[in-house]
């Protein structure tokens, strides 16, 4: 089966045919560093990380090029400088090293290039030059605009009308543009901005300009696959799309895909609204990384996910007992095998992490149950195959049940060792004493002829 991905704007799921399978590209659009993440928005990145680790299994690791970028230059950072007084570089460079730290918590692999925009604004000058030259766009005082009118196709995208495209019609500062969907490819410098010269006047770049340079920089264009939030749609990649093709006459991408939204109560998640929790927070609440990657693949990408506590809780309870599978094969050496086939194909069909979970059990329960050597060997090897397709059993056995019950873990440690000790002195009273203690706090005890270990009881 070749890899089916639902493209956006053929509206349509269709088969993933790269232009060169020795080069294949994507592009996700990446964090505006000047706060701390949500939970809402590791979606994108877990869910892209997923189709990275698909084409790398598929094409092979050195073939995939993938760029997810750092926006740091933006109207918000601009905000957060002047009032702190601190350099944007401060603000930035502090938020892009969280956004690493709380993504590579979530077994997030580091994609291939990692662009800033305050590294590519050369790139975009030029980018704007040709639109300006080319009657694509054009310079008033407040800065240069694209001229939505001048591309027939505005709207391909997320479908709408021009005649309905009113989205920041009268933004503040922007009341020379022509037209009310007319976007700022430019910004003419305000004091105490930053700014950088340019043949149409210092300024600084506009946000969806910055995207469209990076993928010219890092990946050239028509890329593959872009990427990026449903809120994306429009009128951010919209506009990608407008300049880009209007610059260089070739599409963008061939493939555009979306990832729906994480709400919580129902309500989308939004630092404007306050209904937020970042995975931060949540890490420290004793929660693991792979916890929360879980429970953020176990719906459709596309379909809305509300996060809850008993979400998190049944993502828990799903690894535990991938875990305990790995466990109770400790002292088996796992065959050298690929995922299993009707795994691969549950990622094939336009990521269905829904139906991968369900496989990953499955080969638990196959490692759960296996008797002889060969298919012990075979059903582990199988299941961390396709687990670190997926990303998760990463950690050692032993170490993830101890995290998982915090600062119990030292407590249960000295309960198996005084079982340990009560059975090798044959005092079975106070060994069966102990187990039942250990049942009562959800802990199961299994025993080898290596040793005994502990994990939480299914």
């Amino acid at each position: 089966m070749t890899i089916q991905l639902t493209n956006t704007l053929t509206r349509r799921k269709e088969p993933f045919v790269p232009a060169d399978p020795s080069r294949v590209t994507m592009y996700v659009c990446g964090p505006t560093v000047y706060n701390y993440a949500h939970i809402g928005n590791m979606r994108p990145p877990v869910v892209f990380d997923v189709l990275f680790r698909l084409l790398r299994h598929t094409y092979g690791e050195s073939a995939v090029l993938y760029a997810r970028n750092y926006t740091d230059i933006d109207d918000r950072i601009i905000k957060l400088a002047l009032e702190s007084g601190q350099p944007m570089s401060a603000i930035t460079e502090k938020f892009a090293k969280i956004y690493d730290e709380d993504t590579g918590a979530l077994g997030v692999l580091t994609p291939t290039h990692q662009p800033r925009a305050t590294e590519n604004v050369d790139g975009m000058i030029k980018l704007i030059e040709t639109l300006i030259a080319n009657g694509s766009a054009y310079k008033v005082s407040t800065g240069v605009y694209f001229a939505v009118g001048s591309d027939e196709d505005y709207g391909k995208l997320s479908g709408r009308a021009q005649e309905d495209m009113q989205a920041g019609a009268r933004v503040e500062g922007e009341d020379d543009k022509r037209h009310p969907s007319d976007f700022a490819l430019w910004k003419t410098t305000l004091p105490g901005e930053p700014s950088w010269d340019a043949p149409f006047g210092a300024g600084r770049p506009g946000w969806h300009i910055e995207c469209s340079a990076m993928i010219d920089a890092e990946l050239g264009s028509p890329i593959d696959i872009h990427g990026g939030g449903l809120d994306l749609i429009f009128p951010h990649h919209e506009n990608e799309i407008a300049q880009s093709e209007s610059a260089h006459g070739h599409p963008l991408a061939r493939v555009w895909m979306h990832n729906g939204f994480l709400t919580m109560d129902t309500t989308k998640m939004s630092k404007s609204l306050g209904n937020v929790i970042t995975p931060r927070e949540l890490l420290e609440q004793g929660w693991q990384g792979e916890v929360l990657r879980w429970a953020l693949l176990s719906t459709h990408y596309r379909a809305p996910l509300d996060w809850t506590e008993e979400l998190m809780k049944q993502a828990q309870a799903s690894l535990d007992r991938l875990y305990g599978a790995v466990l109770r094969l400790r002292d088996v050496e796992a065959a050298d095998v690929e995922a299993p086939a009707a795994f691969v194909a549950a990622l094939q069909d336009d990521l269905n992490t829904a139906v991968a979970i369900a496989e990953l059990s499955a080969l638990a329960t196959a490692a759960n149950i296996a008797k002889k050597p060969a298919d012990m060997a075979k059903a582990k090897g199988e299941l961390l195959a396709a687990a670190k397709l997926f990303g998760v059993l990463q950690n050692d056995p032993e170490q993830w049940f101890r995290a998982s019950f915090g600062e119990q873990a030292a407590e249960i440690d000295k309960l198996v060792a005084e079982r340990v000790a009560a059975r090798a002195a044959k005092n079975y009273a106070e060994s069966d004493r102990l187990r039942d203690e250990l049942a009562a706090r959800g802990v199961e005890v299994m025993d080898s002829a290596s040793g005994s270990t502990w994990r939480r009881k299914g």
